[in-house]
């Protein structure tokens, strides 16, 4: 429901078939990172593992229902109900499983002392699924779309320019794989073997 003053939801309403409820997005929350997170299963990943320094977010997550088990900086911590695990380090690997059916952890996110801004994985998200059934033109749309949005721009070109690899329009996907290369270096180890860039990869000016 939504008023002049507030707005509100539920979570299994928002949630997508991957489990993501973007409760960021869909509410236009602009003042810090909030979404939800749900395994219908046993043993389904919530939290993929990941570390947060590219945005040097501070985390917080919130077991909603059900029962997860986090595993930060390689230690595990049991997650029932109302359990709250606050990641203050940027840099500590950090991830969730469902413990239990039906688990849903809620999370939120930001940069001390700084406004929140969008990251790029919220449309990232929705293209690989573009990729693996060949949409390489609709993945392009939203990819070039998105470039304004975000400062942490460097898998947007990165997988623009494998959309654009895809179509064979390799002049513009050069381009992009170098930009987003020089955004994010950590992607040029990737870039060497990935299938999405093999109608470009004889190309001279391939990067290095």
């Amino acid at each position: 429901m939504t008023e002049t003053s507030y707005q509100t939801g539920r979570i299994a309403d928002l949630e997508r078939p991957d489990g993501w409820s973007p409760i960021r997005r869909a509410l236009g929350v602009s003042a810090f990172g909030i979404n939800a997170w749900t395994g219908q299963e046993a043993g389904a990943t919530i939290i993929s593992e990941h570390d947060e320094q590219p945005s040097g977010h501070e985390e917080l997550y919130l077991v909603v229902a059900g029962r997860a088990t986090f595993t930060v900086g390689g230690k595990e911590v049991d997650g029932p109900v109302g359990t709250i695990v606050f990641v203050r380090d940027p840099a500590a690997k950090r991830g969730a499983i469902a413990a239990e059916p039906g688990t849903t952890v809620l999370a939120v996110g930001g940069r001390p002392g700084e406004a929140y801004r969008p990251r790029s994985w919220e449309t990232n998200v929705d293209v690989l699924p573009l990729f693996g059934s060949g949409r390489h033109e609709e993945a392009k749309r939203v990819l070039i779309d998105a470039l304004d949005r975000y400062d942490d721009r460097g898998t947007i070109l990165y997988n623009l320019a494998c959309a654009e690899a895809q179509l064979g329009e390799t002049d513009a996907a050069l381009d992009h794989l170098a930009a987003g290369l020089k955004e994010r270096p950590d992607l040029a180890e990737g870039a060497r073997d990935d299938s999405d860039l093999a109608p470009i990869r004889d190309d001279p000016r391939f990067p290095a």
